[in-house]
């Protein structure tokens, strides 16, 4: 008998919301590096993916993907996620990025894919040892499943924490963002 292969449909939700009030409400995925924007670099690291979603303001992109906002727009993270899952298309593992991860690639994306196996998911686990929640790839059924019906406010963590995760360690700076002054004043513009 002949082995039945499935191929696994790979989706994306990039979280590209949020006031940048630590840089003085700067829009945050639009912000360059190496003449790139944030925004540009995070779709670039799912271009396996066939369907990808960006929650946030419409900017320029090269690739075609899918927009919406939370509802209402600014209730946090756990919100736009629920959003980026409900537009997008059939989907069995989904990436989860934030627009501000300058160091994030497309292999950043693939160890975590390959790491995940059968768990519910896979972070990315900083150097002090916290998990990168808006930095992972996950089965789609379980992140739906973590979420709580009204998700506008919630905390990422508590909803996504008691998932079968599997931690994987992030490469020197991989783990980065840009929330500051000082993020933004260390990036190689």
């Amino acid at each position: 008998m002949a082995p039945i292969i499935t191929r696994v449909r790979f989706a994306a939700v990039i979280v590209a919301g949020g006031a940048g009030r630590r840089l003085s409400g700067m829009d945050k995925p639009a912000i360059e590096v190496g003449g790139r924007s944030l925004l540009a670099r995070a779709v670039d690291a799912v271009a396996d993916a066939e369907d990808v979603v960006v929650v946030g303001p419409e900017r320029p992109l090269d690739r075609a993907v899918t927009w919406t906002r939370e509802d209402p727009p600014g209730t946090g993270p756990l919100a736009a996620l629920s959003a980026g899952l409900a537009a997008l298309g059939p989907a069995d593992e989904v990436a989860v990025l934030a627009a501000d991860l300058p160091n994030v690639t497309l292999e950043t994306v693939r160890r975590l894919r390959a790491a995940r196996g059968d768990h519910d998911g896979a972070v990315l686990v900083d150097a002090g040892g916290h998990r990168q929640w808006l930095l992972g790839v996950w089965r789609r059924d379980a992140l739906r499943a973590a979420i709580p019906p009204d998700p506008a406010g919630g905390g990422i963590g508590r909803a996504l924490g008691g998932l079968a995760l599997v931690e994987v360690a992030a490469q020197a700076g991989e783990a980065d963002d840009v929330d500051t002054p000082d993020d933004l004043a260390g990036l190689d513009r």
